[in-house]
């Protein structure tokens, strides 16, 4: 349970810290990041394995790059739960999808 707590708060703070040094996407705060990894968190475990299967054949024609618009797509669903995220368009969730991941394995792989 405790690492499910420190992963959303690495997630959390990967999303506040891209929002506000890219302005790829707004978040209020911190505390709305944290809402944010949490609903991004049940997502990923409910949502983007059903879009897994559904766009697989495009997975394959793409060798892969796909996956980070399905990303992106998980974002965009994000923000139209959680109200003050907010997203601009589907290449830029990919792009804020990109970067969340990649800030977020390096503090992975910083905090023990």
């Amino acid at each position: 349970m405790t690492d499910f707590i420190i992963k959303i708060l690495i997630l959390a703070f990967s999303i506040y810290l891209v929002g506000k040094i890219t302005k790829l996407f707004y978040v209020e705060d911190f505390y709305v990041a944290l809402i944010t990894a949490f609903v991004l968190a049940i997502v990923n475990a409910i949502i983007r394995p059903i879009l897994h299967i559904f766009f697989f054949p495009i997975h394959l024609l793409t060798l892969g790059l796909f996956i980070f618009f399905v990303n992106g797509l998980c974002l965009i669903i994000v923000s139209k739960i959680v109200p003050k995220f907010k997203i601009k368009g589907c290449f830029t969730a990919a792009i804020a999808a990109i970067l969340i991941s990649l800030v977020n394995m390096f503090l992975e792989s910083i905090i023990p």
